[in-house]
């Protein structure tokens, strides 16, 4: 999607293409549907290494990159639109990886997804300052309108969105996406920069941009479930934010005290002492619609108020939350994605608050392997969205599993293996 003085044609990405019979089938005998490749983020041919793990890129409609930010960003998406063209070549920068076994850092994970199984169209948000949210809205029933029409036997589908996790625009992004997504489930996740929170990029057309969204919505023959689950319970302890500016996500008082001051009187602990693993080991939730929602602290401001991740606003009431076994709920996070059908790949957005608990608590390794068990690879976040919300401290993503039946062949696959 592009700013109001821009070419309305721009938000829907090119000429759908059709499947090669044989590259497919190339495809098929790898044994995986979906595609992963993993290459250091310093490598000079790191795009070479992805291109060979995602072999053939002939048959590929999108590919996926999620890419640390010690990598020359602008230098890795122009490069990759380059080498997997005619592919579509999306993606944005990340707070962590999480790769082949599990969380890494210094990567570069990029995700294909083959024309046999997957069509794709492009939303591409230019400025999160200056879109028009009807157009936006009219551009996406389009793209839906579209691939219903040219791949109408297969029923998968779902929007992924990534989005500049500095904009602090996120929350109001989403709401605006949701009345063009319709029955469609959305996830996705908000750009990272390791812990610097200094520069974040999204990623699409061969640049990388700032204040800058880009969805892609999905249709598939694979079986679809997009997910949503943390590890945290609500306790009795409530606070109220009594002063804020709900434009900067800056809380200046909680229950009418300095905010840092009196959430840290509520922990017992030290205000000078409050660090990120603080803040991840006791966050803070809202209740939306029943169901408690956590409003992630990112610092402390050299003045004392809070940072948060997430929309915040005066009124708003605070419930303090409790952190259950990582390790324990992720297993039976994942083994619920399983157990009907083993997916071919989970992609998954973590929030960095996450993964920063489980290096403090010695977690990493069990967690990583249970991520790599399930072929569970993606990017630690500086937030999640699921559907029509911005939320924190979740692990939100997407299962894709194998179609059940063979994949039949559409009207133009027919006229293109003629031509």
């Amino acid at each position: 999607m592009t700013t109001r003085s821009a070419t309305a044609a721009a938000p829907v990405s090119g000429t759908p293409r059709a499947a090669n019979p044989s590259l497919s089938s190339l495809a098929a005998a790898s044994g995986q549907i979906v595609r992963t490749g993993f290459a250091p983020a310093h490598a000079p041919d790191a795009v070479d290494q992805l291109a060979q793990a995602l072999h053939p890129v002939a048959d590929l409609d999108l590919v996926v990159l999620f890419v640390s930010p010690e990598a020359d960003v602008a230098q890795v998406i122009a490069s990759a639109t380059e080498r997997f063209g005619p592919a579509q070549v999306v993606g944005c920068t990340t707070a962590g990886e999480i790769g082949a076994t599990g969380y890494t850092d210094g990567e570069i994970v990029a995700i294909g997804l083959p024309l046999s199984h997957f069509a794709s169209r492009i939303l591409r948000i230019e400025d999160l300052s200056a879109y028009d949210p009807q157009a936006m809205i009219d551009a996406m029933i389009q793209n839906r309108t579209e691939m219903t029409r040219t791949h109408s036997e297969w029923a998968g589908e779902f929007a992924l969105l990534m989005v500049d996790g500095l904009s602090m625009r996120e929350d109001t992004l989403t709401a605006d996406l949701a009345p063009g997504l319709g029955p469609v489930p959305l996830f996705g996740g908000s750009a990272g920069d390791g812990t610097d929170f200094a520069s974040t990029h999204v990623l699409f057309d061969g640049n990388a941009r700032q204040n800058a969204a880009v969805v892609v919505q999905v249709r598939s023959s694979c079986g679809i479930r997009v997910f949503n689950t943390d590890h945290l319970r609500p306790t009795q302890q409530r606070m109220v934010v009594t002063g804020a500016n709900p434009a900067l996500r800056q809380v200046h008082e909680i229950n009418a005290e300095p905010a840092a001051r009196e959430y840290a009187r509520l922990l017992g602990k030290d205000p000078e002492q409050l660090t990120s693993f603080t803040f991840a080991a006791h966050p803070v939730v809202v209740r939306i619609g029943g169901k408690h929602h956590v409003r992630a602290i990112r610092k402390v401001a050299d003045n004392g108020d809070l940072m948060f991740f997430s929309a915040i606003d005066e009124g708003v009431v605070l419930t303090l939350a409790q952190s259950q076994d990582m390790v324990a709920h992720l297993s039976t996070a994942l083994s619920d994605l399983t157990r009907q059908q083993t997916p071919d790949i989970i992609l998954t957005c973590d929030c960095v608050l996450r993964r920063i608990e489980a290096q403090q608590k010695q977690l990493s390794p069990q967690i990583s392997a249970l991520l790599a068990s399930h072929r569970a690879v993606g990017f630690c976040t500086y937030g999640e969205q699921v559907n029509s919300m911005h939320v924190n401290q979740t692990l939100t993503g997407v299962a894709i599993y194998p179609p059940t039946e063979p994949t039949p062949t559409t009207a133009e696959e027919k006229a293109w293996s003629r031509a």
